[in-house]
């Protein structure tokens, strides 16, 4: 029997897998490590239009080099994209990497959001704040909200930054016998974020009234234009055992969680991508495993907005709620 384990330790899950966060909550960024030191089969899909990534062409098929050791996760834009280098340097004091012959290299795809509107425009992720992330690394339970890459996240964009609601960094699990698929997801849309359920939970605040409107609806009557600086960055892994072209797969289907908790989702604004890990030797069907990271993606999705807190200014669902109830 499959089960979303939202309460579990979500993408730490999955044995080899330790996960870090370097917050500045001053500026309004941060990075998040995903660190796989004994290394691990990867692959990626892009699917939005404005992507800034680091490293992940090398996770094609028919690439030379199968494993990475770790996936950086940063905001600040192109210039977070320095954190990786800061990995690469904590990775490479323990000798893990690739092996060239006289060293290792480190094999760190990285990929960032767009939160320069909030906070600071001018303090973003560097390398010390990536190495830093990586001494943080746990196998824990993974802190989630506004940390981390999701330090300066934020939804429902179309009126601005200033009319949307704050998100963050969330991470699920889920569970069919034996195997075990974990998501975990920095939430940067442009678009609305729904429920399981279907229901709205995180949309753009009318200017005047503040209350949330559908992003689509705005868009279909021509009412906003769109509005750039936009990415939602997910990171599946598995116990199962796949190679690069099923990984590939898993990723894609796991772009199915994002179109389900996001809407809309792979626009023109947004920089959409899901790297995906294999760590295990567990037998698995390609299309259960990526049914089962759809739905953990849009577990993280979700997570990402429940457990988010209001920062420069940006009010979190939580605290629209309060403001409801008074």
């Amino acid at each position: 029997m499959c089960a979303i384990l939202k309460a579990a330790g979500g993408l730490t899950e999955i044995e080899g897998i330790k996960v870090g966060h370097c917050t500045d909550a001053n500026a309004a960024t941060g990075v998040t490590v995903v660190l796989v030191e004994e290394g691990a089969r990867a692959a990626v899909d892009v699917r939005g239009s404005a992507p800034g990534t680091r490293e992940t062409e090398l996770l094609q098929p028919s690439r030379l080099v199968e494993e990475v050791q770790a996936i950086v996760l940063a905001g600040g834009s192109a210039f977070g994209l320095d954190a990786a280098g800061g990995a690469m340097r904590y990775l490479e004091e323990r000798g893990r990497g690739y092996s060239t012959g006289p060293i290792r290299v480190p094999i760190v795809p990285a990929a960032i959001i767009f939160d320069l509107f909030i906070g600071s425009a001018t303090v973003r992720p560097d390398a010390e704040m990536g190495y830093r992330a990586c001494l943080e690394a746990s196998a824990g339970p993974i802190v989630e909200g506004s940390v981390g890459a999701g330090t300066g996240a934020t939804v429902g964009k179309i009126y601005g930054p200033q009319q949307a609601v704050k998100s963050g960094l969330g991470s699920t699990s889920c569970r069919c016998g034996e195997l075990v698929v974990a998501a975990l997801a920095v939430v940067n849309a442009f678009g609305d974020i729904y429920d399981r359920r279907g229901k709205l939970i995180a949309g753009p605040r009318h200017p005047q009234s503040g209350l949330m409107q559908c992003t689509a609806d705005l868009l279909l009557s021509r009412s906003s234009p769109g509005f750039s600086g936009n990415t939602t960055l997910g990171v599946v892994a598995t116990n199962g055992c796949f190679n690069r072209e099923a990984l590939r797969k898993i990723a894609q289907m796991a772009h199915n969680g994002l179109a389900r908790s996001i809407w809309p989702v792979h626009t023109m604004w947004d920089g959409d991508l899901v790297f995906s890990l294999s760590l295990g030797e567990q037998e698995a069907d390609i299309s259960l495993a990526g049914t089962m990271a759809a739905e953990a993606l849009a577990g993280a999705v979700e997570r990402a907005i429940v457990t988010a807190t209001t920062l420069a200014g940006i009010p979190a669902v939580s605290d629209l709620q309060k403001q409801d109830c008074d």
